[in-house]
């Protein structure tokens, strides 16, 4: 039988996780917060079938947390790996490389990887253009969406990958 895991991928949340991006990746077999995360409460709200795997992203940072967020930024690591049948995923903010990451200093940053996550810019990206892949799942939250709150879902076989963006429609657009 050939195991097929579920990745949700996520991040930018500012302290907001909208409902319809948890009910996703709470569907999913593993969980990646790709930073900005912005409070312990957002992370208690990701609970997928098997792990979460959260980093911190720029304004994850204790001084602009409240004390019990805080504990929990502070010990977020500023990179993750995740294993998969098929290859692995690395996960970092991507702030360390500017505004607008460059995707090729990614690829020779992590050579190894089948897919490179990154957070930062708030703009869903999704680059298969060449391996490893790289790709940005968009804002999670309410800043910034640019189009609406979006994610990733990532499928993962040993022998076949494939990604899957969810953009929802602004809450504020849904109202008016």
């Amino acid at each position: 039988m050939i195991e097929t895991i579920t990745v949700g991928i996520l991040s930018d949340t500012h302290g907001y996780l909208d409902a319809r991006i948890a009910e996703v990746v709470n569907a999913c077999d593993y969980a990646i917060h790709a930073g900005d995360i912005c409070g312990a409460d957002v992370l208690d709200r990701i609970r997928p079938r098997r792990r979460l795997i959260a980093i911190a992203g720029n304004n994850d940072v204790a001084a602009m947390r409240d004390t019990g967020d805080a504990a929990v930024v502070t010990r977020l690591p500023d990179r993750e790996r995740l294993d998969l049948p098929g290859g692995s995923i690395i996960i970092e903010h991507g702030h360390r490389l500017g505004g607008f990451p460059d995707h090729q200093q990614l690829r020779r940053d992590h050579a190894d990887a089948r897919v490179i996550v990154y957070g930062h810019t708030h703009r869903r990206v999704i680059d298969q253009s060449s391996q490893p892949w790289v790709i940005n799942p968009g804002a999670a939250g309410r800043e910034r969406t640019k189009g609406g709150p979006s994610c990733l879902v990532l499928t993962a076989a040993a022998d076949d990958w494939h990604i899957e963006a969810c953009v929802f429609e602004d809450e504020d657009a849904a109202i008016a």
